[in-house]
């Protein structure tokens, strides 16, 4: 249940359309449901503005099939599930035949409901092809919370006349995603150049001395640009879950201000 959901209820309480019992048992399931493996967080929506997305990776398939029939019969009309290989696409589809697979990202969704995009591009920026798959985890994720994005891939610091030839397209955005493996200094480049929130995303893109991500995060972490945040390695999700709450302060205080 989201907050226009709880809107909805109470006017029905308030017009006499369902009683009071009626509402309260629907507001005491409101919290979670326990399915024994997992607790499913249906309060979420209406805490945090999006609902529970569901990682994949490391879960057993029943769980996974149950945990999506149980938000579908709640009425999550868009589901978001991260991490999720070929296979969990075919379990889920048992239960939510309009699922779709973004194989790259490694993302399912199911998308049953449009959600309202909010103003302000989130702009998607990788160091090489080979960052790709992470940069897409986030596209696909910031597109589902509702954001316009653009991506502006493989365009690293070892071909620099790449970057700079696509700066008026970055700058244009209102939080810029870059992800970067190797030693992780596009993330700097791009940081020094824009006047908007730049989010790092390490990669374990690399040769041995990158250790699986770790020094991409190092470098991102001691980067002298200033406005940049750095999140963890390979986090594609996380770094766009952040965007778009940025996405939705500047939403939030334009409003305010009209």
């Amino acid at each position: 249940m989201n907050q226009q959901d709880l809107t909805a209820l109470l006017e029905q309480v308030k017009s006499g359309a369902v009683s009071i019992d009626e509402a309260s048992e629907q507001i005491k399931r409101l919290p979670f449901d326990d399915l024994g493996f997992a607790k499913v967080d249906h309060h979420r929506a209406l805490r945090v503005g999006y609902p529970e997305v569901i990682y994949c990776e490391n879960k057993a398939l029943p769980h996974i099939e149950g945990i999506v029939k149980n938000m579908l019969e709640r009425g999550d009309e868009n589901i978001l599930a991260t991490r999720a290989s070929r296979e969990v696409y075919e379990t889920i589809k048992k239960v939510a035949p309009d699922a779709e697979y973004h194989e790259l990202a490694r993302i399912v969704t199911v998308k049953r409901t449009e959600v309202p995009m909010v103003p302000g591009t989130i702009l998607i920026a990788t160091a090489g092809t080979a960052d790709i798959a992470v940069a897409e985890e986030a596209a696909v994720t910031a597109e589902m919370l509702g954001n316009p994005v653009q991506r502006v891939y493989d365009v690293g610091v070892a071909g620099i006349h790449r970057l700079l030839a696509r700066m008026d397209v970055i700058r244009s955005a209102n939080v810029v995603i870059c992800v970067a493996g190797m030693e992780g200094a596009l993330a700097s480049v791009i940081g020094g150049m824009i006047d908007k929130p730049l989010i790092a995303v390490p990669t374990s893109v690399g040769y041995g001395s990158s250790f699986h991500g770790l020094s991409a995060l190092l470098t991102m972490l001691n980067s002298c640009a200033s406005g940049v945040g750095v999140v963890n390695i390979d986090n594609g999700f996380g770094a766009a879950y952040l965007a778009s709450n940025i996405n939705r302060i500047n939403l939030h205080t334009e409003e305010q201000e009209s």
